[in-house]
């Protein structure tokens, strides 16, 4: 099912003009086994408490997942919606560059469910 035509520089641009490129979201690789990207911590993507902001997280997680279920679209689908996202925080970071991958735990006709996992430079989650 994977569309090998849905590369990393289609799914840069892609973002460009929406949330993803605004916020500088990064794709680095884009697979059959799962996308991966990155976000660099930026002074505007903190929390007023000086930490970076939960919402900055998931838009890395939910963009990892999103262009994930694109490059996985049955034939003759157009498009999608996220229809439940969950998360659990065990860090955070105020600098350096947060990563992400997300990889597909079912991929049906109907729906797609994605594991993303966001970790800081380190590897720290």
């Amino acid at each position: 099912m994977f569309r090998p035509e849905i590369t990393t520089e289609v799914m840069n641009q892609r973002g460009v003009g929406y949330l993803p490129r605004l916020i500088g979201v990064e794709i680095t690789s884009i697979t059959a086994e799962g996308v991966a990207g990155r976000l660099r911590v930026r002074p505007d993507l903190l929390a007023p408490v000086g930490y970076l902001h939960a919402a900055s997280v998931i838009a890395l997680a939910d963009t990892l997942a999103g262009y994930g279920t694109i490059a996985n679209l049955p034939e003759g689908a157009k498009s999608f919606t996220t229809v439940e996202l969950k998360s659990n925080f065990l860090g955070t970071a105020t600098s350096g560059v947060i990563a992400g991958t997300a990889t597909p735990a079912h991929l049906g006709r109907t729906t797609q469910i994605w594991d993303a996992v966001v970790t800081d430079e380190a590897g720290r989650k």
